[in-house]
């Protein structure tokens, strides 16, 4: 009888083990950051169809389910895929194509490194990317005299770091038809003995800009597939791309339905009125990869060029106070058409005042308390009385924490101490409705979501400057920064029940690193790396 009763109790055994439930992917023996409402941790997860299916133990997972893939994390840890609240995806892709002038140390660098881009590109406009005068031992803005004389005959446009100023050479200025007498609102186009000198500030870039030929469909792709490729890389799985044309995002589409684009997109389109135009007659656009729901509204300019509009003129230029980008006029109208038709309001503002005028329209349309995420972008200068309009009509801060380890060596230069003290105020921002959505503004900084985190938590420079952190009062706790880098960033695009934790249900979007980024030293942080990126339970990068 005992026989027969050890037969049948291993006959059952055998028979469980043949019904484990088959998925796509296991995760195990890892440290997974839920994030979700409790901030849990777990052990193992299973996907399936693209989605987090259970939870737990990594004996329990493996006991119930059977992989197609099976991902020992040998107790590496494992996040949400990283969600960047604000950058230009697009924007960077072309970057990718024109000449590097980030990090230059001076004019003559700049000229080096666009002499050599010129031997390999040697057709059409010369275009340049990345250059930040305040890096230089010469502020000042530089002329155009040298990029000229090199290049006489082709036109040469060089993007500033921030995208809110430029300098073109002669050839550019005139296939423009750019004069000085010009009248310009919000903008400027920088003279000398009342010659040009090629800088332009804010809406004079566009005089230029404009005439820059497009892409075609062939370069249009590379440009997108490019930058894909680096952001997953970087444990990117979603990304708000702010501030597009609605044939950009028609082209976003074909690449997805075509699946060579299988980034997440946020998309705002641009404040145009071909854009308000298309986007109220189509609807919201709403796919588990589109998402086109909101509008990016510019206020004014950045700091670094002195675009960004104050209260109270320049401590290092008393006679400039920078400027509106439009009247006053326009913001109101354009926030009571975006809220007539039901859709989210972004609007860049840098300066006190910008965010002073924007707060002010925001408050006077939503009329306090409501879910309509309104958002401000970057809210960088905020006057210490104008917080709590942030609060009374539940406006969303949307920062960025690397601008804020950028600026500092010469922001208090451009601000004054006691100005100084209200700018990159996120906690004091984070207070105002419990959560703030995190990204990096990228090309303008390094696309690494890393470094957000580092910038956020830390408040100093790779190299530990200033010691004890740059005003310290206003850092970010590791687990407030990490939910600004995932869930928070979500619920900023409406999107927190699909995405930003790892909860069963949501989409299977993770990223394993090679560090606890929440246990680590400041200096582990930066050298932390990511191994795998996975998006719908898709692996999209590995480190080799």
């Amino acid at each position: 009888m005992k026989s027969i009763l050890y037969s049948l109790f291993f006959i059952l055994l055998l028979t469980s083990c043949t019904k484990k439930e088959k998925v796509d992917v296991i995760v195990f023996n890892a440290k997974v950051y839920t994030v979700n409402s409790k901030f849990d941790t777990v052990e193992a997860f299973a996907v399936r169809n693209g989605k987090i299916l259970a939870l737990g133990k990594s004996d329990d997972i493996q006991t119930k389910y059977t992989g197609k893939e099976e991902i020992n994390a040998e107790g590496k840890t494992v996040y949400p895929g990283f969600i960047d609240a604000h950058a230009h995806f697009y924007g960077y892709g072309k970057s990718l194509q024109t000449a590097d002038l980030r990090e230059t140390k001076s004019w003559d660098e700049v000229l080096a490194r666009l002499s050599d881009f010129a031997k390999t590109h040697p057709e059409g406009w010369l275009i340049g990317n990345g250059w930040d005068q305040n890096d230089w031992d010469n502020k000042a803005f530089p002329t155009n005299e040298q990029l000229t004389a090199l290049f006489p005959d082709r036109p040469v446009f060089l993007n500033r770091i921030d995208g809110h100023a430029a300098i073109a050479n002669q050839k550019a200025l005139d296939d423009a038809g750019i004069k000085s007498e010009q009248k310009l609102v919000g903008g400027d186009m920088l003279t000398q003995n009342g010659k040009l000198t090629g800088v332009l500030i804010d809406n004079a870039v566009a005089l230029v800009a404009r005439k820059i030929p497009s892409p075609d469909a062939k370069l249009a792709e590379k440009i997108f597939i490019d930058a894909q490729k680096n952001c997953f890389a970087a444990g990117l799985t979603t990304i708000d791309d702010c501030g597009l044309s609605y044939q950009a995002v028609e082209f976003i589409e074909k690449l997805q339905k075509e699946n060579k684009l299988k980034m997440r997109l946020y998309v705002m389109l641009s404040d145009e009125p071909d854009n308000y135009k298309y986007l109220f007659s189509r609807g919201p656009i709403k796919t588990d990869r589109l998402n086109v729901r909101a509008f990016k509204v510019y206020a004014d300019g950045a700091l670094g060029s002195r675009g960004a509009c104050l209260l109270h003129p320049y401590s290092d230029m008393p006679h400039k106070t920078g400027f509106l980008l439009s009247d006053q006029q326009h913001f109101e109208e354009v926030a009571a058409k975006i809220a007539a038709n039901h859709f989210q309001m972004c609007t860049h503002a840098i300066g006190d005042s910008a965010n002073r005028v924007i707060l002010n329209i925001y408050n006077k349309i939503l009329k306090g308390k409501n879910d309509k995420r309104w958002r401000i972008e970057h809210a960088q200068v905020v006057n210490a009385s104008d917080f709590d309009l942030f609060g009374k009509a539940s406006i969303v801060p949307s920062v960025q924490p690397t601008h804020a380890t950028s600026d500092m060596y010469w922001a208090g230069q451009r601000l004054g101490a006691e100005r100084l003290k209200s700018a990159y105020a996120y906690k004091q921002l984070l207070k105002q409705n419990g959560w703030i959505p995190l990204g990096t503004d990228f090309p303008v900084e390094n696309i690494n979501p890393l470094l957000t985190f580092y910038a956020a938590t830390v408040r100093a420079d790779a190299k530990g400057f200033p010691k004890g952190g740059f005003q310290r009062e206003n850092a970010l706790t590791p687990e407030e920064t990490l939910r600004g880098m995932t869930i928070w960033a979500a619920k900023a695009n409406f999107e927190e029940h699909e995405k930003g934790s790892l909860e069963k249900g949501k989409l299977a979007d993770f990223v394993m690193l090679d560090h606890d980024i929440l246990k680590s030293t400041p200096q582990k942080i930066l050298k932390t790396k990511v191994l795998k990126t996975y998006l719908n339970g898709e692996k999209v990068y590995e480190a080799k």
